[in-house]
């Protein structure tokens, strides 16, 4: 907290950092559950695929009403597992949004298949299922619906766009671990469940790392074997593998922050729902929650014409934010070879047009909440 005068001569106002996140302060609270389990992950001296990796991956994928749980090097490398395990490849086409991280299409490109995009709900900004159903076509192998922002797509909706044996669901839950839909749990709903325990995630570890569920013992056989090389047994390889495991480091620290996960994402909510009282009656648009969803809130974001504007007020305020996601997928670089132009998305371009994530992590004091608020308000009275 800092004063700064204002252009009044003797006023000052009061300037509160607020970090759009906060992993320090998520490590000194967990300081002394985190020593002590790295500590024994480094005395047992099984470092790679050990008891904590096993551990881990039972406990995520009875999270996620799952059977199996294959823990990997990172949640792109989920996503493209999970594609390796359907079979997906050249000639085929895998349909996914245009509005997230590039790691879904990366997945896609990564295997051979081609991208197709289809636009998003204007409300839960996460895959329109009807839009997907008007690009499937007789080479759509798989669709990727990413529960974007920490709540479900329109599940039942997408359950009936799902082919057994041709179009295979590969939901992304980076961003949604612990999340539900009408009391189902994110990641065992479709056919295969990748999950990202990147450091900023509501599940981070101390580095990279992700996991796949599925209760398919195939699949899971597969991707047991295509993370470690393409074998079963040790020097014969029966599949064109990877060099993809979850570190043990990594899994002993994420079983200790897996104890903390339901509390977090609780906080979140309630860090949410203070955000939307406090904001309610601005013209902005909140976020929405879907029927049948229990949001866990990774993002919080806020939809508004005047997005540059306030950006630039809350920094000078010391409220830090960032864009998810300023240019759409499909106007990326990297993809102009699928021929897309301005338009050919419109609710997706729309939203990242206009969308501002505030800050919003379980550490996050309601006098910072607060504050935010205020710093908004007080943007909207001075510049409507």
């Amino acid at each position: 907290m800092r004063r700064v005068e204002t252009e009044v001569p003797g006023q000052f106002q009061v300037i509160v950092n607020v970090p759009f996140l906060n992993l320090a302060a998520q490590y000194a609270s967990l300081k002394d559950e985190l020593l002590p389990a790295v500590e024994q992950a480094l005395e047992a001296a099984h470092y790679i695929l050990g008891p904590n990796v096993r551990e881990l991956e039972a406990a995520v994928a009875g999270l996620s009403g799952a059977c199996h749980g294959v823990g990997v090097n990172s949640g792109s490398d989920a996503l493209m597992l999970a594609l390796r395990a359907l079979d997906i490849g050249a000639g085929d086409e895998v349909i996914t949004t245009p509005f997230t991280y590039i790691a879904p299409a990366e997945a896609i490109h990564q295997v051979g298949a081609r991208i197709v995009f289809a636009d998003i709900d204007p409300r839960l900004f996460t895959l329109d299922p009807e839009r997907v159903a008007a690009k499937l076509s007789p080479r759509t192998r798989a669709i990727v619906p990413v529960h974007l922002f920490g709540q479900a797509v329109r599940w039942d909706e997408f359950e009936g766009l799902a082919r057994p044996g041709r179009v295979g669901i590969v939901e992304d839950c980076a961003q949604a671990i612990g999340a539900t839909y009408r009391g189902r749990p994110v990641g065992g709903l479709g056919d295969l469940g990748c999950f990202s325990f990147y450091p900023t995630k509501n599940l981070g570890a101390s580095g990279d790392g992700g996991m796949v569920v599925t209760s398919d013992e195939g699949y899971e056989k597969r991707l047991r074997m295509l993370r470690v090389h393409g074998i079963e047994r040790r020097y014969y390889h029966d599949l064109h593998g990877y060099n993809s495991r979850l570190d043990e480091l990594q899994a002993a620290i994420l079983r200790v922050k897996l104890r903390h996960l339901e509390a977090w994402n609780v906080r979140r909510a309630a860090i949410a729902a203070r955000y939307s009282n406090g904001l309610s009656g601005l013209p902005i648009q909140l976020p929405a929650v879907g029927e049948g969803n229990t949001h866990v809130y990774h993002v919080y974001a806020i939809l508004t014409d005047q997005r540059d504007a306030l950006q630039a007020f809350l920094a000078e305020r010391g409220v830090s934010t960032i864009i998810y996601y300023p240019l759409p997928l499909h106007l990326q670089k990297v993809y102009a070879e699928l021929g897309h132009r301005a338009g050919d998305f419109p609710v997706a371009e729309a939203v990242a047009a206009r969308i501002l994530p505030l800050p919003i992590y379980p550490e996050l004091t309601e006098a910072q909440v607060d504050y935010v608020i205020g710093c908004i308000r007080e943007f909207s009275v001075a510049f409507g």
